[in-house]
């Protein structure tokens, strides 16, 4: 039950929140009594006809006639999206229920023309390259400083962006942090790129919270980009596959932010994800410095306590890196500092009721969010401090991951090698030859090969090496890498 109080907020059971227009009509139309003769076809009411279904779909709310009215009468929608650009500092703003995949794809097809080109980090996420691809975008690709302490990528320096500057790319896309929680020295490239009149786009995807605390780094229109994407639900507390767009349209064009958006959107939103990047925003304008401020006194607390059993070396730490450079809250644990395998303590963590956001052999991520507290840190430190006193052995060298070393060699546009007639080889016939599939360790789902790419040796070992280990290889036609996927 909500008891509305005014404009400026509403009372809930945990108190006061601020307004959220998309989040209020939900809990609204649950409390009341609706007969729908529309989609979606469950009507809430799927528990008639089988329990197990109902309690998944039953609250589930369309934003058409659910939400709203069928015809967006009480324009709900933008008056949530008008909010969040006053939060994050954009002029156009959308919510998306496809996740930063869909805004990503939505913001490149509103760049150029077929053949244009784009500077891109080499750390791009999957959706950057498909979306490179309906675009007919064509990407200058920029490799990434590698930590030589740590094997971490430490982001784009600004001369590998001029490097690629004579070519005259439209636009700059980085991927900031990366997904090791990492940052470029971000200023400097805005700058270089607004001298060329060329618009920046940042995949924040993990970079929510950035800009609530004055401890973490802040977020990208902060300091100057044009656009940024970010995930509702990977650092704050939104529904699955929720993410909001956000642009400035001095350097962009608002017509086609808005056509590259609807072409790629689904047209029967559903409005859980909606509401809750509503409410996340409403949370995050109210609380967002108070709960990132508990999130950040638990990550440290947690650190001590590793760092005082394993050594400072076990985890990655701002200090590890430049200011502003890593994300404070970010836990990536060394497992090669231990001579130990991160897939085997991933393997030992799931029957203790813990699972990591990636693992593998050197590396894993424990992903916390202002939804965890210092209960949940102990829990966690209880099950993996006797399983990593289980499996330490002899110290390992830190290495890069075939995802963050490679560099790509080109033989074709990537539009074009998506395209074309390909056929299945071998191993052993697949070296030299391009390569018709996009092929990803997951996670973390960058590429280490991109159609139009030449398979090398580097690479085949590396992809090898990593599925051995135990990583996913994801989106190869052949996930067993036993052959590849290659152009006629």
């Amino acid at each position: 039950m909500i008891l509305k109080i005014g404009n400026d907020g509403v009372m809930t059971k945990s108190g006061l929140r601020n307004s959220a227009p998309l989040l209020d009509s939900y809990l609204s139309y649950l409390e009341r009594t609706n007969q729908p003769f529309m989609t979606p076809g469950h009507k809430q009411r799927a528990s008639l006809l089988d329990e197990g279904l109902g309690r998944v779909v039953d609250s589930d709310i369309p934003l058409f006639g659910g939400l709203d009215e069928m015809k967006l009468t009480k324009g709900v929608l933008k008056q949530a999206e008008r909010l969040a650009a006053q939060l994050w500092g954009g002029d156009w703003v959308r919510f998306t229920t496809g996740g930063s995949t869909h805004a990503n794809q939505a913001i490149l097809l509103s760049l150029g023309k077929p053949g244009d080109k784009v500077a891109v980090t080499r750390t791009a996420h999957r959706s950057v390259i498909t979306a490179l691809v309906l675009a007919g975008l064509e990407p200058l690709w920029l490799c990434p400083e590698i930590d030589a302490l740590t094997g971490v990528p430490i982001g784009i320096a600004l001369s590998e962006f001029e490097r690629v500057l004579p070519q005259k790319p439209i636009a700059l896309l980085l991927t900031e942090p990366g997904y090791l929680g990492t940052l470029s020295d971000l200023p400097p490239l805005i700058n270089r790129a607004h001298q060329n009149g060329i618009p920046v786009i940042i995949d924040a995807a993990w970079g929510g919270h950035f800009g609530f605390h004055p401890a973490l780094p802040k977020n990208p229109m902060e300091i100057g980009a044009d656009a940024f994407v970010t995930s509702i639900h990977k650092a704050l507390p939104g529904y699955s596959a929720s993410a909001i767009a956000v642009a400035k349209t001095e350097l962009l064009n608002r017509a086609r932010l808005e056509q590259g958006f609807e072409s790629t959107h689904t047209t029967s939103p559903a409005g859980a994800p909606l509401a809750s990047i509503d409410g996340v925003r409403a949370l995050l304008e109210l609380r967002g410095e108070e709960l990132l401020g508990t999130l950040l006194e638990n990550i440290s607390l947690f650190r001590t306590r590793m760092c005082d059993e394993f050594g400072s070396e076990i985890l990655l730490t701002p200090a590890d890196f430049a200011t502003d450079r890593f994300d404070p809250a970010k836990l990536v644990l060394r497992a090669n500092i231990l001579g130990a395998d991160g897939l085997a303590i991933e393997n030992e963590l799931i029957p203790n009721g813990v699972r990591v956001e990636m693992a593998d052999r050197d590396t894993l991520i424990f992903h916390a969010t202002i939804a965890d507290s210092a209960s949940t840190f102990n829990q966690l430190a209880n099950a993996l401090i006797p399983i990593l006193q289980r499996n330490i052995g002899p110290r390992r060298e830190s290495s890069s991951a075939i995802s963050w070393s490679i560099k790509p060699t080109i033989a074709r546009s990537t539009r074009d090698a998506y395209f074309a007639e390909s056929e299945m080889v071998t191993v052993k016939d697949a070296i030299n030859r391009i390569s018709a599939d996009l092929i990803a360790p997951y996670p973390p789902g960058v590429p280490v090969l991109a159609p139009g790419e030449i398979i090398t040796q580097e690479i085949l070992d590396g992809l090898i090496s990593a599925k051995s280990d135990g990583v996913r290889i994801a989106y190869a036609t052949d996930s067993t890498l036993a052959q590849f996927r290659v152009l006629k």
